[in-house]
């Protein structure tokens, strides 16, 4: 059995891996998922094939540094707060393993078999896979360390945001034959040469959107998972935020409302915990105010504010509750999530330059589909337009408030729509084959990193 103990050498080694296995996993998701934005550049001959990966690989790097981090821990707070930080000061080793090594092997395998596939659905499903195998570590019933409330939520946002692609590039694709005459914008490209003028630069502008767009959701993402990564590897410097004043940034008084209004969580298996994490930091805020209370270490403070965090969501969501006292757990959870909610600048420069890099390789296979595989004619410039149009909307407004949303099933759906919209229809053999690896995503990584964290652990 191996035991994954505080700056081991083999924890520290496997740490390291980690590291790297998460930039693998954003350079991958690049290759795979950005494909989706150079696509109709490419095909509609509107950008040569260089120039067009390297417009995206600009503008992911862009989207990347632009974006927030609400879709980064909407993500990190799908696993229970024993996971991301252990309570016996040990590495999440099982954790990162589990996670990357799960989403990196099925990316891999659908992006070698030319599939569109997404990277977030890939992770999402190892992070469910986690928190499912830390219930079974633990002795706990099936998923009771999953937040279902907030995976639901994550789903929805994924399997509604493609139809709502497939509607809006059938409903623009149809608008723009009703308004706009120009028969360049509904035609094939004539062998090697570009659209004219306005058509060809409309694309240019739509691909640029897409990306920028994908890098200010996935590249949260990313961020979120080096972030974890980051606090194994130098727990001293990154298990709190530097740029905070206070490890415990509460007054004496707000810290005695904390245990007050997490008497009313009402998950009996982690309202204890909660609790005792919730006094540790009661004693803490004591310690800031200078009476004498001796400091806890940093990586006991960050478990203890993950434990009140999931505590305080758990109030928040309870329609049982008045809303004063939703109000109060709304107002403490966001005193104390920037403290361990946080990024430096160098990940965000780390995960915008993997994410760059990999849009720039390895596009070819999925480019393939989505320009010839999808459609039973070639893909148009108007076609092209209305999916990205569509797409890079819904996926910009997703990175803003928090949703993780997937570049792939948006753009997929929408290209899709545009050409039933323009009554070429689909091809069923390849839609087919596109929506079973969509579904088989989550079972297949659910599975997975389940069995491996388990492993792991046990």
């Amino acid at each position: 059995m191996l035991h994954f103990t505080p700056d081991s050498p083999l924890s520290l080694t496997i740490l390291v891996l980690c590291s790297v296995l998460v930039c693998v996993f954003e350079f991958v998701n690049g290759f795979h998922d950005t494909a989706n934005a150079v696509a109709t550049v490419i095909y509609t001959r509107s950008l040569k094939p260089g120039v067009a990966v390297v417009l995206s690989g600009v503008m992911n790097f862009l989207g990347v540094l632009a974006g927030g981090l609400s879709v980064a821990y909407a993500l990190v707070e799908l696993m229970p707060p024993d996971v991301l930080t252990p309570p016996n000061g040990a590495p999440a080793v099982p954790m990162l393993l589990s996670l990357f090594g799960t989403a990196l092997a099925w990316n891999l395998f659908t992006w070698r078999a030319g599939i569109p596939n997404s990277s977030s659905h890939c992770i999402i499903g190892a992070i469910v896979g986690v928190a499912i195998g830390d219930s079974f570590v633990h002795g706990r019933t099936f998923g009771a360390g999953v937040d279902w409330h907030q995976v639901v939520k994550v789903l929805e946002a994924l399997a509604v945001s493609p139809l709502l692609g497939l509607a809006g590039a059938f409903v623009l694709y149809r608008l723009a034959r009703l308004f706009i005459k120009d028969t360049a914008l509904y035609q094939p490209p004539q062998g090697e040469h570009p659209p004219r003028g306005w058509v060809r630069w409309l694309l240019v502008g739509t691909c640029s959107g897409v990306s920028f767009s994908h890098g200010s959701n996935d590249g949260q993402k990313s961020i979120g998972l080096i972030m974890l990564a980051v606090v194994g590897l130098w727990p001293a410097l990154y298990a709190l935020n530097p740029q905070q004043p206070n490890p415990v940034p509460l007054a004496p008084a707000q810290a005695m409302q904390l245990e007050q209004v997490l008497e009313q969580y009402d998950h009996d298996a982690f309202r204890t915990q909660a609790l005792a994490a919730a006094a540790r930091l009661h004693t803490q805020a004591g310690a800031v105010q200078g009476q004498g209370v001796a400091p806890i270490p940093v990586t006991e403070i960050r478990a203890d504010i993950f434990q009140v965090v999931a505590g305080l969501k758990g109030v928040q969501e309870n329609p049982a509750l008045p809303s004063a006292a939703k109000a109060s757990a709304k107002q403490l959870r966001a005193t104390l999530r920037p403290v361990v909610e946080f990024a430096p600048w160098w990940v965000r420069l780390l995960s915008a330059v993997c994410l760059s890099l990999g849009t720039m390789i390895g596009y070819q296979r999925i480019v393939k589909t989505l320009g010839e595989k999808i459609g039973r004619t070639h893909l148009t410039p108007a076609q092209g337009a209305s999916a990205e149009l569509v797409g890079a909307g819904l996926i910009l407004t997703a990175g803003y408030t928090g949703l993780p949303v997937s570049t792939t099933h948006i753009v997929t759906a929408g290209i899709a729509g545009s050409m039933l919209g323009s009554g070429a229809g689909v091809q069923r053999g390849m839609a087919g084959r596109i929506i079973l690896a969509w579904l088989a995503t989550l079972p297949v990584t659910i599975l997975l990193a389940a069995a491996l964290f388990y492993g792991l652990s046990h």
